[in-house]
């Protein structure tokens, strides 16, 4: 036993003088469920206790009788039945028949996606449920997998009306729009009216996540799923699960249609088109259907085929008392005393005819089919074995499987538990692991679908990295999937065959990085900085071709590489052109040496006119020869006679 169910002050008390509490169940936000023995009926029975803190909230208690009582006015083995009432102290609570088993949400988690069969068989259950309750004008008002309860022995029923009312009072406003957001229905949302066809919607979002393992509708904040309810229409499940039949689909979008009025009335014409899909598909619900006790109509009439329930000795409207004196006593002991002599006689005939059909029964009658062993989990050798004590046979079967591993039993068909006769051939489905997938070249498409093919296909995402490409902006430019039985990663991008279970990373391009060569280092690092990427380097060198202060390239990516926000990047910045050095034109005639200094690229200049630079030769320069400085520069030539 857990921690938290040593210190629950309730396990091990005496509700009520009656009621003695196992074991916690589950806890809601309204009622923790416990599992208790009625001492007087000496059976199990699950007592739902409403939290101490809202016992004096008259709102809750109203809620908590209403559910009582909504249930208790419903005779079908698809509700769980409520058998009592009541009040220990300051404790209110509810006495339910106990289903051990889980809910769909447990399964829905464990299975992600039920198989078309098994939705079916569900949803006939909640609709032959639902319909009664319909019939009995109410509305259940929180249809969802929680509330639906699979028990171990195949019995469906839907469970806890704490928030179903009469359709004659279907207004919720405010604090009473209650429900879970995944399956309010539009005018929940828009008006805060509900009535049946509120629950229909409901159990057609709920059909939509059976088929496809999620909801319709997804968001961060509740209002955004509620305005995506109020505004959106369910897609058809087949867009996820490409399995669901066509009549499923248009079965979900009539369900989840916005108006009410263009949705089934009640629960009892959406059955009706359910079983008309059933025999189109030739489903046959695997629901086991136990009667339960019979009940009397308003009128007094028997409930149908119901058992109906005797009244008691002494009550009722018009039971009558009578009065026994003790003449009557003795009269009656003494016929019990002469008639003993004859049940004797009749209990060996009895006896001896039960020990004859027992033969029969064990010989070739039902008794002598055996129940198909649970074999999951074991290797085929095993289950083999442990069949062959019940004298069946064991054939085997590979079926791919995500959660079991490969070479253990997944279950048999028929599956466990089914009767058959000795001797029968049961298929054990041996696990062969994950289905292979093959995908076509993933680079170039959005990334949008490659995570939608990959979810398809049971891969996760494990990461998404951003790069700046010569792609397109939003497109996958490579993916690599990482097998999850370990082993080298393979690289998807143009195609590849993985299995499903694997994980998956994507590079998505946000575009080309643009070139920042040519302009001013301040707005070049302005430039990159807005795109996340940091410069952290300038280091200068001369160009021809770029001005001074400009960048003249950026450095490449340290490691290679796509450019990825978060990046460092290093910019070299232009000095401008290299400086040269002052040719040695000293003693040369004046006219050849400003040749010279011009082809070198300065600027000669000289205040002896041009037309007698022949006679004179070059007495000085100024700069002086040798030294270095920029082209262009004015160098004055001094003559010397």
């Amino acid at each position: 036993m857990s921690t938290s169910q040593q210190t629950d002050p309730l396990i091990g008390r005496l509700v009520d003088a009656r009621y003695r509490v196992r074991a916690r169940i589950a806890r809601g936000g309204m009622a923790t469920v416990y599992v208790a023995t009625d001492l007087r009926l000496e059976r199990r029975v699950a007592l739902k206790v409403m939290h101490g803190h809202l016992s004096d909230d008259t709102v809750f208690q109203s809620r908590f009788i209403q559910e009582a009582r909504a249930a208790a006015r419903l005779a079908d083995p698809h509700v769980v039945n409520v058998f009592d009432q009541g009040q220990d102290g300051d404790m209110a609570y509810l006495v339910m028949e106990y289903l051990p088993g889980i809910t769909l949400r447990e399964l829905l988690r464990e299975q992600r996606r039920l198989t078309v069969p098994q939705a079916v068989s569900i949803l006939d259950a909640i609709l032959s449920g639902l319909a009664a309750a319909h019939r009995a004008g109410i509305v259940h008002r929180d249809v969802k997998p929680e509330n639906v309860l699979l028990a171990e022995d195949g019995r469906i029923k839907i469970g806890d009306f704490g928030l179903a009312r009469a359709t004659t009072a279907n207004t919720a406003t405010g604090a009473q729009l209650l429900g879970t957001i995944a399956y309010l229905a539009p005018e929940l949302v828009t008006r805060g009216t509900a009535d049946a066809r509120s629950d229909i919607y409901a159990l057609g979002i709920m059909l939509y996540e059976m088929l496809t393992g999620e909801q319709p509708y997804k968001g961060e904040q509740p209002m955004q799923i509620a305005f995506q309810h109020a505004t959106d229409s369910v897609p058809r499940p087949s867009v996820k699960n490409p399995g669901v039949p066509e009549p499923l689909d248009e079965l979900v979008l009539w369900a989840t249609e916005k108006t009410p009025d263009d949705r089934p009335s009640d629960a009892r014409e959406m059955l009706d088109r359910l079983r008309e899909i059933e025999r189109e598909l030739g489903i046959t619900p695997s629901v086991t259907r136990t009667m339960p006790l019979g009940m009397m109509r308003e009128d007094g009439v028997p409930s149908g085929d119901l058992t109906a329930v005797l009244p008691s000795p002494g009550t009722g409207p018009t039971a009558a008392v009578e009065e026994v004196d003790n003449a009557t006593a003795l009269r009656a002991a003494a016929r019990r005393r002469s008639a003993k002599g004859g049940w004797l006689i009749a209990l060996v005939i009895l006896l001896a005819a039960l020990a004859g059909g027992l033969g029969w029964w064990f010989g070739s009658g039902p008794g002598s089919m055996v129940a198909v062993a649970d074999v999951s989990g074991l290797t085929f050798a095993d289950a083999q074995a442990r069949l062959a004590e019940d004298s069946l046979v064991a054939v085997q079967q590979g079926q791919t499987s995500l959660d079991v591993e490969a070479g253990l039993a997944i279950g048999t068909d028929p599956r466990w538990g089914t009767r058959v006769d000795r001797e029968a051939e049961i298929t054990v489905l041996i696990s062969l692991g994950p289905a292979e997938v093959t995908f076509e070249k993933l680079n170039g498409q959005t990334e949008e679908d490659v995570t939608s093919q990959f979810e398809a296909t049971h891969i996760t995402i494990r990461d998404s990295a951003p790069y700046y490409t010569d792609a397109a902006a939003g497109v996958v430019v490579y993916a690599v999937v990482h097998p999850a039985t370990g082993g080298e990663n393979v690289e998807c991008g143009e195609g590849c065959t993985v299995h499903e279970g694997d994980s998956a990373t994507l590079g998505v391009s946000l575009g080309p990085l643009p070139s920042v060569v040519g302009k001013p280092v301040d707005e070049a690092v302005s430039t990159l900085g807005s795109l996340d990427i940091t410069v952290t380097e300038r280091p200068e060198e001369y160009s021809e071709e770029i001005a001074k202060g400009s960048v003249v390239r950026m450095a490449e990516r340290a490691g290679g590489g796509w450019w990825r926000p978060g990046d460092s990047a290093t910019l070299v910045v232009s000095l401008g052109p290299a400086p040269i050095e002052v040719p040695d034109v000293v003693g040369r005639n004046l006219a050849e040496a400003m040749g010279e200094l011009e082809a070198a690229g300065f600027r000669p200049t000289s205040v002896v006119p041009q037309f007698v630079w022949g006679l004179f030769t070059v007495g000085s320069t100024d700069p002086a020869a040798g030294t270095l400085h920029p082209r262009g520069t004015e160098v004055k030539v001094t003559s010397s006679g």
